[in-house]
């Protein structure tokens, strides 16, 4: 089950169409306690946004921030209190800027981040007590002192949408149990597999959507589970 919260309850949607399995509700309604939360993408910057980022760190839940969310806590000294503080309850925490984000997140220019991408996503995971994946050439996954260079993905991923599929692919796999570094590897990992099978199916990188990462990373996940790490990239292709 996937449910859509909306921080703002005039925005709520009845059903989004062509999605049936999506469920959608304000999330005022949502019990925090109970749930692996994936906060940021689509939420605004809005003083509703900044409650409902304020009650997603101030839980004991599971929390993806990214996006806005993470914009939200640039701007916030409070809410970056509430993020660190995540560490006392042992709230598994994973943070998903891109470069700008993290520059925000660390008050530096963004070309200080991409200059060391290892020391800056070392410096975020330091601060926040938090796993940090920063997205880029070579995303880089730090979680305290471990650090790891993702070797999948290519320029497909720079499309808008792409980086909400990961903080989805992330969730989804805490939600399911993985310890929140283990989660952030492997969705970083299938997240760049599924661009790659895509290309060498032939369907990228112009053009492909965050949409057919998805299906493509669905198709990436069943194959590892069954053991078949060579996935023909002509399976790829939504039929």
């Amino acid at each position: 089950r996937i449910l859509i919260g909306f921080a703002d309850p005039a925005h709520v949607l009845p059903s989004i169409a062509g999605y049936p399995e999506l469920m959608c509700r304000s999330a005022a309604e949502l019990d925090f306690s109970a749930a692996t939360l994936v906060v940021g993408p689509g939420l605004g910057t809005s003083a509703a946004a900044h409650a409902l980022v304020a009650r997603a760190c101030d839980s004991a839940s599971a929390l993806v921030l990214d996006a806005d969310g993470l914009n939200l806590v640039s701007a916030s000294p409070s809410l970056q209190q509430l993020l660190t503080a995540r560490c006392i309850r042992s709230a598994p925490t994973v943070l998903t800027p891109h470069p700008l984000e993290a520059a925000r997140l660390l008050g530096i220019h963004v070309a200080r981040v991409q200059s060391d991408r290892v020391h800056a996503a070392a410096a975020l995971a330091s601060r926040f007590n938090a796993t940090v994946i920063l997205k880029g050439s070579g995303t880089v996954i730090a979680h305290g002192d471990a650090l790891a260079i993702n070797p999948t993905g290519n320029p497909a991923l720079a499309t808008g949408g792409t980086g909400d599929v990961l903080a989805g692919l992330c969730g989804a796999l805490i939600a399911q149990g993985w310890p929140a570094h283990d989660a952030a590897l492997a969705a970083v990992w299938i997240h760049g597999a599924a661009a790659d099978r895509l290309v060498a199916a032939g369907l990228g990188p112009v053009g492909i959507t965050a949409s057919e990462i998805i299906d493509a990373a669905r198709l990436v996940l069943n194959y590892l589970i069954a053991g078949q790490p060579e996935l023909d990239p002509n399976s790829v292709v939504r039929q």
